[in-house]
């Protein structure tokens, strides 16, 4: 209980317990700490996916056509796939929030509400369809930490990849070719004529 982060995995150095804000600080409940954890795992399960998906979605057409930067291409799917992605998201979340969280009680909704179960460890849904969850509690710390580590960098890799498709609304091949011409010394908006948008 005195670990920093109540033993949770996750240190890694160069940094160690790396906590500037304090969500973890002592005198925070391990309720807490370990929905805070909860998140984390799952926000960095999401950007990996999103990751590979800002690549992917931009190199291949997909099944309705969809095309161009990764960022318009939710408002380019038709209505009823739109429909179905949205309860598919929703089951999925609705699954995870049976197996890992207390079900709110209306008259002790204060210790109720947003607690997780207690032999609920986060991010653990048992959804392991290739068995790569190690049974010695060591490597499970070590691949808990990996997982954590690359979920945080896929985090910021995405933020990035969003952030720059907002910025100059090409899709991340395009702007990679962009620069490529730039440090080349060819200028990339010869071929653009008086087109403002090139």
């Amino acid at each position: 209980e005195f670990a920093p982060c109540y033993g949770l995995p996750g240190a890694l150095a160069p940094t160690g317990f790396f906590d500037p804000l304090g969500f973890a600080q002592t005198g925070i409940s391990l309720n807490d700490v370990k929905r805070n954890r909860e998140a984390e795992v799952m926000h960095g399960r999401v950007a990996m996916i999103a990751s590979v998906g800002y690549l992917a979605g931009e190199a291949v057409s997909g099944p309705f056509n969809i095309n161009g930067p990764a960022n318009d291409q939710l408002q380019q799917m038709p209505l009823p796939a739109f429909i179905l992605l949205t309860v598919a998201i929703a089951t999925a979340e609705l699954k995870r929030a049976q197996i890992g969280w207390v079900e709110p009680d209306i008259g002790k909704w204060t210790k109720t509400l947003w607690t997780l179960r207690e032999n609920y460890y986060p991010g653990d849904l048992g959804f392991d369809p290739l068995g790569l969850k190690p049974e010695d509690s060591k490597a499970f710390a070590n691949m808990q930490t990996r997982e954590l580590q690359n979920g945080r960098l896929a985090m910021l890799g995405v933020a990035g990849m969003c952030a720059q498709e907002l910025v100059n609304h090409r899709t991340i091949a395009e702007t990679f070719v962009f620069y490529q011409k730039i440090y080349s010394g060819v200028d990339p908006y010869a071929a653009c004529g008086d087109s403002i948008i090139c």
